[in-house]
């Protein structure tokens, strides 16, 4: 593989015209901050199952306890059976590699792995009571257990916000050097710019078959990104841009050859090598790699809107509704009589929305609105604020004072609970459309009917009003081709903090 002459490194000319800055240089390896990261994580997983352990022991025996069961193990203390499971909690996780580079800081496999490893080893321990006629304390496996699993994942929320906070101020990154054409590398740009939790940052371009002169740039939402080159030059790219990781889009120009060739050069350089497939918003369950022949081939499964899925999820939903209205009953009571005594009119607004396979339904909210709101849209669509079909206003004249409070918080939208008990919506779904939007529908926006709309989703934790048109179709085709009981519930916890910020409700 040939290389390009980078003996000098060049300052970098942004379209062909003004002078650049110089290429950027790494402060500090990605490896020293992932070891620190996880030798944290390590610490402090340690430091919750202790104290679970040593909670559970207290409360269920005091100072000290004896286990009785079988001659084999009679007597036996029970502050050596909290150090055996101390010791095998911990184990549990490492064996589950809840610790690895490639969960840590982003995505749900990293509470999803310390939830399985701590599930299975705590069925270990059943499994073996039973075949050992060990009398373990219910109480004491009771505590430790729900405890621990709640400390762990509070743990890990707790070292991810740090992370975040850090990316946000540019640090622990990942350095990327991209290889592929100039239509990959902005798409690849801006979903990294979308994950910013993630910590990506494409440094430089190699582009295939590039004859152009060097040094130049590909001007990519304002950033200027420097071409190295062709595909002969990524070694040599890595010496000057200093990435992390070359993630190649352009796998039919380089061939199965070229690939191998590329993955033998990047291993004395420490340099992971990621190659993207080109299909977007797809979740990791959707994913399997198989390999045929001796060539790996990505596996993409079906979305799945029937048979067990949607009986878990239909049933998550009455119980999660049901409880809620439970417990927000007193509050619903306080602001119907807000409503009351502000402004004439009914308590409830009924609005028409379409549900499932284009099925129109009423839909309950709060008033928030003078009676008669929808009789003045067409005069305030010159104001219009929303973005594509939506008609929003940042400054409704037609919102109530008592409204203003609700929406912002987004309680007015508390009565659609009854619509979940209705079977009419989901807790967590596409944002519920109107008819008219449903008519302006295209073939791919339809894919939104799939699924029953919900309270919250994807559009409500990110940036709700403020999205545009384009994002809040995105995220919510993205939530219907990928959607799980996991992701409901990340959403419902991320629901709650967007709420409280109270950030693009008007």
């Amino acid at each position: 593989m040939t290389a390009f002459d980078f003996s000098v490194e060049p300052t970098l000319t942004v379209n062909g015209g003004a002078e650049g800055s110089a290429l950027p240089r790494r402060t500090g390896g990605r490896e020293d901050w992932q070891s620190k990261y996880r030798r944290c994580l390590a610490a402090t997983d340690a430091l919750v199952i202790v104290a679970a352990v040593c909670l559970a022991q207290w409360i269920r025996f005091g100072d000290n306890g004896i286990l009785h069961s079988s001659e084999l193990f009679d007597n036996l203390s029970y502050t050596f059976i909290s150090a055996l499971l101390i010791f095998a909690w911990l184990i549990a996780l490492v064996i589950f590699r809840t610790r690895s580079v490639r969960v840590v800081g982003s995505g749900p496999d990293e509470y999803r792995r310390i939830f399985e490893s701590t599930v299975r080893l705590f069925g270990f321990i059943a499994i073996m009571a039973l075949l050992f006629r060990l009398d373990l304390a219910r109480l004491y496996l009771a505590i430790a257990f729900p405890v621990g699993l709640a400390g762990l994942i509070v743990g890990r929320w707790m070292w991810r916000q740090v992370v975040a906070s850090k990316r946000a101020r540019g640090e622990y990154q990942t350095s990327v050097l991209v290889v592929g054409n100039e239509r990959s590398v902005r798409n690849l740009v801006a979903s990294f710019a979308r994950g910013t939790a993630d910590g990506y940052r494409v440094v430089g371009v190699c582009i295939p078959g590039y004859t152009g002169k060097l040094p130049a740039a590909v001007d990519v939402a304002g950033q200027a990104l420097p071409i190295f080159g062709d595909e002969c030059n990524i070694v040599r790219a890595l010496e000057v841009c200093h990435a992390d990781t070359v993630a190649v889009t352009a796998t039919e120009h380089l061939g199965d050859d070229g690939l191998r060739a590329l993955a033998w050069s990047l291993e004395p350089h420490r340099v992971d090598l990621v190659v993207a497939p080109g299909m977007m918003d797809v979740s990791g369950p959707r994913l399997s790699m198989r390999p045929v022949a001796g060539l790996p081939l990505i596996h993409i499964e079906k979305p799945q809107y029937r048979g067990a899925q949607r009986f878990s999820k239909t049933s998550f939903d009455l119980l999660f509704a049901t409880v809620a209205l439970i417990v927000v009953c007193p509050v619903m009571l306080a602001i119907a009589l807000a409503i009351k005594f502000s402004s004439p009119g009914p308590v409830l607004y009924r609005s028409e929305r379409m549900g499932l396979d284009g099925t129109p339904f009423s839909m309950l909210k709060f008033r928030s609105m003078v009676v008669g709101a929808d009789k003045h849209v067409s005069r305030l669509m010159s104001s219009n604020d929303g973005a594509g079909l939506l008609f929003k206003l940042h400054e409704d004249p037609r919102v109530t004072r008592v409204g203003r409070f609700l929406r912002k918080y987004s309680l007015d939208e508390l009565p659609q609970f009854l619509n979940v008990l209705r079977r009419e919506m989901s807790v967590v779904g596409p944002r519920p459309p109107l008819r008219r939007e449903v008519e302006s529908y295209d073939g791919t926006v339809r894919r939104r009917l799939l699924v029953k709309p919900g309270i919250t989703g994807l559009w409500q934790v990110s940036g709700r009003s403020d999205l545009s048109w384009e994002d809040s179709v995105r995220l919510d085709l993205s939530y219907v081709e990928n959607w799980s009981m996991v992701g409901d519930g990340l959403i419902i916890a991320k629901t709650v903090k967007a709420i409280a910020g109270g950030r693009g409700a008007y």
